[in-house]
């Protein structure tokens, strides 16, 4: 049986750990090649978790060519259009085609709203806002110019559909996702390019898996643990898990961008077990 994405080419930003090496693996087995990008570099402001590295994006080629797949990495910050476009650009030269867009790339910090600074504001408008829009915007030529439409997912949050304290440049960011999402799902739908965003609530990867965001919601231990926040963390969710896996905001990607959602466009898809519902 042919792989729901056979035959199609997928550029993900944020490509090197976590989610999207996930869904670079997932959209692999099914038959996709790969443009991958990644800054594999520390952010100034984000100071929770470590950075990734270029011997993480390495990893992800390893594992998609483990798949029999082509993939083309490199190097990039989505604040960089110039070294965006490069990158897809040379990427389509070498693959023959875009098809599906993956706007992953992101970053995560926390901080009560009066003490964020001006700096790590800008910081995170940039790469989760501004970034998402530098993505789309080199890679809808593409798109355009390949006459076979496509299918776009960008990655929001819980964040994106409800307010969540001491993190609202994040928030504000992931509902500015949303806006970008609805005006080019209008824009292209003539052109047959879908456009949609995905919700994860908490995802087990260390954006989250951190003493910082342990703390954040076991105010009053002062010794913070994983196991702590994993037994406090399910108490928000109707179903019974803490957090989703990876595999499980990438499952969802590949139902958007394949041709089981081909009438599909303009969704805001929730994958957080029900968190948003309470």
């Amino acid at each position: 049986m042919t792989g729901r994405v056979e035959g199609k080419v997928a550029f993900i930003t944020g490509a090197a750990r976590s989610q999207g090496r996930s869904h670079a693996i997932r959209l692999a087995e099914e038959g996709a090649d790969i443009i991958a990008v990644d800054l594999c570099g520390p952010v100034e402001s984000i100071q929770m978790y470590p950075p990734s590295t270029p011997e993480d994006l390495a990893e992800t080629v390893r594992q998609v060519e483990k798949l029999d797949r082509r993939i083309i990495a490199r190097q990039a910050d989505v604040r960089d259009p110039a070294a965006l476009r490069a990158a897809v650009d040379d990427g389509v030269a070498q693959l023959g085609r875009l098809d599906i867009v993956l706007g992953n790339a992101g970053v995560f910090e926390l901080a009560p709203s009066l003490e964020l600074s001006d700096e790590a504001w800008r910081e995170m408008i940039d790469i989760n806002l501004t970034g998402v829009w530098n993505t789309c915007k080199v890679a809808l030529p593409h798109l355009i110019a390949g006459g076979r439409g496509g299918a776009i997912v960008l990655t929001s949050s819980t964040a994106g559909l409800k307010g969540t304290p001491n993190t609202i440049h994040y928030t504000a960011a992931k509902h500015g996702v949303i806006g970008i999402m609805r005006t080019l799902a209008n824009e292209f739908g003539k052109q047959a390019i879908r456009v949609n965003t995905v919700h994860p609530t908490g995802v087990d990867t260390v954006m989250i898996q951190n003493p910082k965001t342990w703390g954040l919601f076991t105010p009053d231990d002062p010794e913070p643990t994983r196991e702590k926040f994993t037994e406090l963390f399910e108490t928000l969710h109707p179903l019974p898990v803490p957090y989703v896996d990876p595999v499980d905001i990438s499952n969802a990607i590949l139902f958007l961008v394949s041709d089981e959602a081909r009438y599909i466009t303009g969704v805001t898809l929730p994958v957080d077990a029900g968190y948003t519902v309470r």
